[in-house]
């Protein structure tokens, strides 16, 4: 504080100079010590307190600055002064809105913290992060790791039971389902007519395979042998079950390529395909073939010699080139 004074100034001295004061000298005067204006300064910079703003520290005077400097701590996060309250943690200072969790950066300094990993996480996130190490879940309600089987709702997971079927109430297990934003027991859900994938027994929510008296999630619909998705090219059946060609020619034998049958007498065979007796015919006029006509390779499909002979000389030169290189294998 600055100003004149009005006490007796005839022994009074300067704190810091140990002058006395001419009588008309401003003088400042703070906690019962006074000072020459000129000596009132920073004890670290020596420059007069800004705005006449200081901060005391074990007698000493300093401005604002060097008061930060020398004594403030620094926050760990932003690396600014901190002024107030001071979250002291992991070997670090912190303003208080800097402590957060380190993955879903909510606020630590009220709420407590546990540290994982050298990081300051929310007790949410450290569940997680403890379930995630088990190959587990964390419920997203109570927090509590899943032990066994959980539900997935709007994104998260959730323990089965703390939910009830929107339609028919029952407590819901891990076969609920959910729909418009709701979740439903299998029993309600199968019954709004959502067909059910015949491996995963999940809803199918977008294209749908039929197939085996089943609807299949495209994916899922594979060959009991070798396990690979369709994906939309041909399967075959045998007992309720699907095969590839592959596998259905190595366990089940040949496969007629027009009827889809089971070839059960004589066989012809080209093209890595086969035909049963009544099938195997010219695919542009369809005209009957036996394994005694003569007939060319066209788009991998027989062509017999009539429609062969048909076609403009240089493509007639390929595909009797192609006919001969198959003729000497």
């Amino acid at each position: 504080m600055t100003g004149s004074s009005s006490m007796s100034i005839g022994n009074v001295a300067c704190r810091r100079c140990g002058d006395g004061f001419d009588i008309h000298e401003q003088i400042v005067n703070s906690n019962g010590e006074v000072w020459h204006t000129h000596c009132f300064v920073c004890a670290q910079c020596f420059q007069p307190f800004p705005e006449g703003i200081f901060y005391e520290f074990e007698g000493r005077k300093y401005c604002e600055h060097d008061f930060h400097v020398l004594f403030a701590p620094c926050c760990g996060k932003c690396g600014e002064f901190i002024i107030g309250r001071v979250i002291k943690a992991m070997n670090n200072n912190w303003h208080p809105d800097c402590f957060r969790c380190e993955i879903c950066s909510g606020q630590l300094s009220d709420s407590g913290f546990v540290k994982n990993a050298g990081r300051a996480l929310c007790r949410e996130c450290n569940a997680r992060e403890k379930a995630k190490g088990m190959g587990k879940y964390v419920c997203h309600k109570c927090h509590a790791i899943i032990e066994e089987s959980h539900i997935k709702f709007k994104a998260e997971t959730y323990h089965p039971y703390h939910f009830n079927c929107h339609n028919c109430g029952v407590e819901l297990n891990a076969d609920a389902r959910e729909k418009g934003g709701e979740l439903y027991c299998l029993r309600c859900h199968d019954k709004m007519g959502i067909p059910i994938c015949g491996a995963c027994r999940r809803p199918i929510e977008e294209r749908v395979v039929h197939a085996l008296g089943k609807s299949w999630h495209v994916e899922h619909f594979v060959c009991a042998k070798c396990e690979k998705p369709f994906l939309g090219t041909r399967h075959y059946e045998k007992k309720g079950l699907a095969y590839c060609e592959l596998h259905y020619h190595q366990l089940f034998g040949n496969i007629c390529f027009v009827c889809n049958s089971i070839i059960s007498g004589d066989v012809f065979s080209a093209f890595n395909k086969s035909w049963c007796v009544n099938h195997f015919a010219c695919s542009i006029c369809d005209r009957k073939m036996s394994q005694k006509t003569k007939f060319f390779e066209f788009d991998l499909k027989p062509v017999c010699k009539l429609c062969y002979d048909r076609f403009p000389g240089e493509l007639k030169k390929r595909l009797k080139k192609a006919y001969d290189e198959a003729a000497k294998k």
